[in-house]
């Protein structure tokens, strides 16, 4: 007798890796970065400096691992739960692109950035131009999420 798809390691670990990836970013974005904004200037700059470091240590990582796991898991299930898998694994490496081709870019800017010199207005576009972006970044976390999480449900 075979083990129920739902119960395959190799799905289970991408739901727990799609959780910790979707709870780390939607984190950020509802708590971490507004509270941030209510920061002064130079210490938002310091701050956000310090938190992409540490983002970067980790993310990279996190985001691999969930898109290798979900389609990983596609071998585990089949039909529509296996569909379901890789539409979740589509939506995190459409994230990991985005994250690479419009989030970095602005990454390196901030860590490049002379708190005590810079334009706080320039800053405050920046900002806000990868806060849009991190939201869709947000939408197909969540989405991957709960698609890989159906797909182990077996709905």
């Amino acid at each position: 007798m075979t083990e129920p798809a739902a119960m395959d390691a190799r799905s289970l670990i991408a739901v727990l890796l799609a959780g910790l990836l979707a709870g780390s970013e939607l984190t950020s974005w509802s708590i971490v970065h507004p509270t941030l904004w209510k920061l002064d200037h130079d210490a938002q700059v310091r701050a956000e400096k310090l938190m992409y470091r540490r983002f970067a240590s980790i993310d990279p990582f996190v985001m691999t691992a969930t898109i290798v796991a979900s389609f990983t898991a596609v071998g585990a299930l089949d039909g529509r739960s296996a569909t379901l898998a890789v539409a979740a694994g589509v939506c995190f490496a459409t994230m990991l692109a985005i994250t690479l081709i419009a989030n970095m870019p602005i990454n390196l800017r901030v860590l490049r950035w002379d708190e005590e010199h810079g334009d706080p207005e320039e800053w405050r576009r920046i900002r806000r131009r990868w806060d849009r972006i991190h939201t869709v970044r947000i939408v197909l976390d969540s989405a991957g999420f709960v698609l890989i999480a159906l797909a182990v449900l077996g709905a």
